[in-house]
Parts: C-alpha cells; sequence; structure tokens
C-alpha cells in the first residue's frame, strides 16, 4: 500500500500537570526535510526530535509545531542574555563603520534580536517530564499524519491501477494489430518499385530481403514484452509497503521510453493514435508519482 506525501496529524499528551501539543503538516518533496518550531524549553531536543521524525517519514516536507503548557506552580522568568547582547552591540558597531555612519549604536536596536532575552524555568525537575509529554505527543501526531498519508495513498493507488489498466488495454491494441502492417507495407513497396521500373527487371531476391530489413524495423516485439514487465513491476510496487516513489518515477521512465519507441516503429496512423492515447495515461501516472512518498 503506497503512501501519499501530502498530510496532517495532532497529538496532545498531558502528565504531571505538563501538556504538550505537536501537530504536522506534510507536503510534496524529493527528500525528507523537516521543519521544527518548539519552545526553548525544549530547544536542545531539536535534532533528537528531526530523528524521530526522519525515522517514521522518508519522503515529504515536514512542518512540526510543539506547544507546551507548564503547569500553574512553575513560574518562568526572562533574563538578559549578555553575550548576546554584546555580540549584537559589536556587529552592529563594525557595520556601522564600514557603512561610514557616526550615528551611535541605541538599545532599540539591540531588542531587534529575539535572543538577547532567554527564558529560566522556575520549579525544577521538571525537564523529564515535560520531554515525556513531547514525546508521547510526538508519537501520537505522527501516527495520524502517517494514518492520513495512507488513506490518500489508497486513493493514490487505485487510480494509478486504472491508468495501468489503460495502457495494457491499447498495448493489446498495438500487439494485435501491428503484423497487418507487413503485408501493406510489401505491397507499397512493390507499387514504388513498379512505378519507377519494368516488372520484370524487380528482383524478387532483393526485395525480399529490404522486405527483412524492414520487417526487423518494424518489429515491435520486444518493446512490448518490456513494457509489460514494467508494467507488472510497477503493479507489485504499488501494492508493497515500502516507500516506492522514487522506484515508480524510474519505472514511468522506462515505460516512457519503450512507448517512445513503439511510436517511432509504429508506421501506422492508427497505431500511431493507440500510442499516443497509452502516453496520455502514462503522463498522468508520472503527474500522480510526484504525490508517492
Amino acid at each position: 500500500m503506497i503512501s501519499s506525501m501530502t498530510g496532517f496529524g495532532r497529538g496532545e499528551f498531558s502528565t504531571d500537570g505538563f501538556t504538550a501539543t505537536v501537530e504536522f503538516r506534510s507536503v510534496n518533496s524529493r527528500f525528507c526535510e523537516v521543519s521544527i518550531r518548539l519552545p526553548r524549553t525544549i530547544a536542545e531536543r531539536e535534532s533528537e526530535i528531526q530523528r524521530l521524525v526522519k525515522g517514521v517519514f522518508s519522503r515529504g516536507r515536514i512542518n512540526v509545531q510543539i506547544q507546551i503548557e507548564l503547569p500553574s506552580d512553575i513560574s518562568s522568568e526572562q533574563q538578559i542574555n549578555r553575550e548576546a547582547a554584546a555580540a549584537y552591540r559589536g556587529l552592529l558597531e563594525e557595520l556601522r563603520d564600514a557603512a561610514g555612519l557616526k550615528e551611535p549604536i541605541q538599545l532599540e536596536h539591540i531588542l531587534r534580536f529575539p535572543d538577547v532575552f532567554h527564558t529560566v524555568e522556575n520549579g525544577g525537575g521538571e525537564a523529564d517530564e515535560i520531554w515525556n509529554a513531547v514525546s508521547k505527543a510526538l508519537d501520537e501526531g505522527s501516527r495520524k499524519m502517517l494514518e492520513m498519508r495512507r488513506r490518500e495513498g489508497e486513493a493514490l493507488e487505485k487510480e494509478l491501477q486504472d491508468r495501468l489498466t489503460e495502457i495494457e488495454t491499447n498495448l493489446l491494441i498495438v500487439e494485435e494489430q501491428a503484423p497487418e502492417r507487413l503485408p501493406s507495407a510489401r505491397e507499397r513497396l512493390r507499387d514504388r518499385l513498379s512505378e519507377i521500373i519494368d516488372d520484370e527487371r524487380i528482383d524478387n531476391d532483393r526485395i525480399e530481403f529490404e522486405m527483412a530489413l524492414l520487417a526487423d524495423r518494424l518489429d515491435i516485439r520486444e518493446e512490448c514484452v518490456r513494457l509489460r514487465s514494467h508494467i507488472d513491476i510497477f503493479r507489485e510496487a504499488v501494492s508493497g509497503d515500502e516507500p516506492v516513489g522514487r522506484k515508480l518515477n524510474f519505472l514511468s521512465q522506462e515505460m516512457n521510453r519503450e512507448i517512445n519507441t513503439i511510436g517511432s516503429k509504429a508506421n501506422d496512423a492508427g497505431l500511431s493514435h493507440v500510442v499516443v492515447r497509452m502516453k496520455e495515461q502514462l503522463e498522468k501516472i508520472r503527474e500522480q508519482i510526484e504525490n508517492v512518498e
């Protein structure tokens, strides 16, 4: 069962007065890109959260937003980040000198940088409880988004399977009509030769040799066999449990190559129309694959 890369999930968990709420949102991406917004109280856990999310999802641009409600008996206070304030003042003075300005650095200039203050929680011993609530909410939110992505994947799989069936139906038409091209091609070749020279001067052996070459150029059996093989592998992949977005993309490219070759060898208006129908279905498949994890 394939999964979509778009989805939403929300998790909430409370323990010992701490309530953590986590929201997941994801859209399409070639890789797994995780963006996290979290309170300063668990800022040091960001890389760990990154690993947890990437352990669940393999592709998609995923936004994770975390909020924490603290018990009423835990207060917080703002303190000056003296090192940050001094560093910003130094940078602003360098910038002023480089720009050739004389105006002094004002307090309002430094206040524009948010990390000149930091929050200190009073109460102590709450770090483990906070992380416990957050980790449980992360698990719930990621599970719900995974479920949503799989539900959307079911609809995607049905559409992909239906379009593969359309390609197979048209491929069967190609396989049935392709052998009929050779006799007509032979007749056209004889007609053209008859217009140029008299019948008694036509070398039948030469004609048969040229017809053998023509038949080889018109032969699309190998392309049809490979296309059917790609379709079978594609069907097997979308029915599996592993992320297959990249594999499906590769298979669609191989299918496109075989269909194009069939089209170039068709040498028949009717078959060319059938090939166009296959290409239309394949193009819609390739568009939907962009949504597959």
